[in-house]
C-alpha cells in the first residue's frame, strides 16, 4: 500500500486546485489544506511541496509574494495565475482520464 504522503504525480493538481479555491496561502497552509480536505489521508512533506511550488512558479502557473504577518514574521504566499488556471483545467482533465481508466480495469478484474 502506498504511503499517504506519496501523491503519485497528483501534487501539482492538488496545489493548483487549493489555490483556485483559497488564494494567497503560504506553504504550510497548503500542506494543511491538502491534509484536512483529504480527511487526513494525504500528507505532503515540505521536501516535496516547496520544490513543487518553485517549479510551478518558474512555469508561470503561480506567483509568489513575501508578506509580513501580524506577528512580524515573513511568509511567502502563493496565488494562481491565468496560466495556472489553464494548467489546472488540463491537470483535472488528465486526472479524470486516468481515474476512469483505472476504474475500468478494476471493474474488469
Amino acid at each position: 500500500m502506498p504511503k499517504p504522503d506519496s501523491l503519485q504525480g497528483s501534487l501539482d493538481l492538488l496545489v493548483l486546485k487549493i489555490l483556485s479555491r483559497r488564494p494567497r496561502l503560504h506553504g504550510y497552509a497548503i500542506m494543511s489544506a491538502i491534509q484536512g480536505m483529504s480527511a487526513e489521508v494525504l500528507r505532503v512533506e515540505e521536501g516535496s511541496l516547496y520544490p513543487a511550488l518553485h517549479r510551478m512558479e518558474e512555469a508561470g502557473w503561480i506567483r509568489a509574494e513575501w508578506i509580513v504577518k501580524d506577528t512580524g514574521r515573513r511568509a511567502r504566499i502563493y496565488e494562481l495565475t491565468a496560466g495556472g488556471k489553464q494548467q489546472l483545467a488540463a491537470e483535472e482533465s488528465r486526472w479524470q482520464a486516468v481515474t476512469s481508466a483505472v476504474n475500468r480495469v478494476l471493474r474488469m478484474a
